[in-house]
């Protein structure tokens, strides 16, 4: 049995140590916000936040995320009302919507770590994440917005 930490919240699970954090969020807990994309640290559509770092939770095992914070898309707002999740609805970020999550918690870390990213800033951080819809450009614009929402 493991004890994580998961949206502020303690859980126990058991999982084989070598688990990928994804199968244990997906399946042992009923998370399914954060998306099976490629299952090889590629896309990321199952981007999650360890200790406020982005990770893709396909490539961290279990046992990486024991004793620390792990942050998923259920759990960066209670309302679904983050400044970022606002801003990709204002910016009708969406097509399919499948990576759409991984896009918010990977820019939720930028943003945590640099409040006020320059557009280079943002693009170099969010190339981490694919999009096959191809709406680049609307989450570079919703990072912006969120950024300049949260600085006034």
């Amino acid at each position: 049995m493991a004890s994580l930490t998961i949206n502020g919240r303690e859980l126990d699970v058991q999982a084989a140590p070598d688990t990928a954090l994804l199968w244990v969020l997906r399946e042992h807990l009923g998370l399914v916000g954060t998306k099976f994309g490629c299952g090889a640290g590629l896309c990321g559509a199952c981007t999650v936040h360890l200790d406020g770092a982005a990770v893709f939770a396909c490539l961290t095992p279990l046992e990486s995320a024991l004793g620390r914070s792990v942050t998923t898309i259920e759990g960066l707002s209670p309302n679904g009302d983050h400044p970022l999740q606002k801003a990709w609805i204002a910016e009708q970020v969406p097509q399919c919507g499948y990576c759409q999550s991984g896009q918010i918690m990977r820019a939720a870390a930028l943003l945590q770590a640099r409040p006020q990213p320059s557009r280079e800033e943002i693009v170099d951080a969010m190339a981490a994440n694919l999009c096959r819809c191809g709406t680049y450009q609307r989450i570079v614009r919703a990072v912006e917005r969120a950024a300049q929402e949260t600085s006034s």
